[in-house]
């Protein structure tokens, strides 16, 4: 499916893409697939020159989930001592956190093809192996406990969101009462590399320079701010580039010019 993607980002960069073909779930449960993106990523850097690249040059990239990844495997290498340091990592629309589904780009793009909120949440618990079942609860916020709301609290927020990403409408969720049956089951998802937006400080002020894409018209999209502000808290540069027409998938579908095309 990405064969076109990866080779259009090849001519278009001049640059060398390596495409990780990890395994999927739900046959290899998580976090088999953040494994193996690690290790392609370590192997290449000790391997770039065999290709005719510039060791100190490699940048990480993904997008959607794949973004996910690629901001988890940015975090794992910060202390690693024994390859090279990335040069920079690009993240597409990535999943990043899963507090609060309730942030203004999930109220307003809810039921925006082609990632619904729904689908969201069904996808993320088949990766997680996870009973679909608990998902409304998961919407309610249920799954978080008063002691990780107040910590998250700081990085995952409406607050932080721009006023003019909210004039599409926004209203405030409700709080409801923490379950620590739900907690105790769903409780892998607080991992860093499930969400990495949850990461420590001590984690996320040493990434490499980002280039982040969001889209207006996308459920991640205030996954992609939030996390975008953390980063420039810690002095990471960012380069922040905004689709205003854009919609989850659009970088995918572009490639595809020739049989359909978009305004973004």
């Amino acid at each position: 499916a990405y064969e076109r993607t990866c080779r259009y980002l090849a001519r278009k960069s001049n640059s060398v893409v390596v495409s990780v073909g990890y395994r999927l779930a739900p046959e290899h449960p998580f976090p088999a697939q953040f494994e193996d993106c690690v290790t392609a990523t370590l192997h290449f850097l000790r391997t770039a020159q065999d290709h005719g690249v510039d060791p100190s040059r490699v940048v990480i990239c993904g997008d959607s989930s794949g973004g996910t990844l690629t901001a988890a495997v940015a975090q794992a290498l910060v202390n690693r001592r024994d390859v090279p340091k990335l040069r920079a990592q690009i993240l597409i629309y990535p999943f990043l956190q899963c507090v609060d589904f309730n942030l203004p780009s999930y109220q307003q793009n809810e039921k925006v093809p082609i990632l619904l909120k729904e689908r969201t949440l069904v996808l993320g618990m088949k990766y997680m192996n996870k009973d679909l079942s608990v998902i409304p609860e998961l919407f309610k916020g249920r799954h978080v406990p008063e002691d990780l709301r107040l910590k998250y609290q700081k990085w995952v927020s409406p607050d932080y969101i721009p006023q003019e990403f909210k004039t599409r409408g926004y209203k405030p969720s409700p709080t409801y009462p923490p379950s620590e049956e739900l907690y105790a089951y769903t409780k892998a998802i607080f991992d860093p590399v499930f969400s990495p937006l949850l990461a420590e400080d001590s984690v996320v002020a040493q990434v490499p320079e980002t280039f982040l894409v969001t889209c207006e018209f996308d459920v991640l999209r205030d996954d992609g701010l939030l996390y975008k502000k953390r980063l420039e808290d810690h002095g990471i540069k960012v380069t922040w580039c905004h689709l205003q027409e854009g919609f989850h998938g659009t970088v995918f579908s572009a490639t595809l010019g020739w049989a359909i095309a978009f305004k973004s």
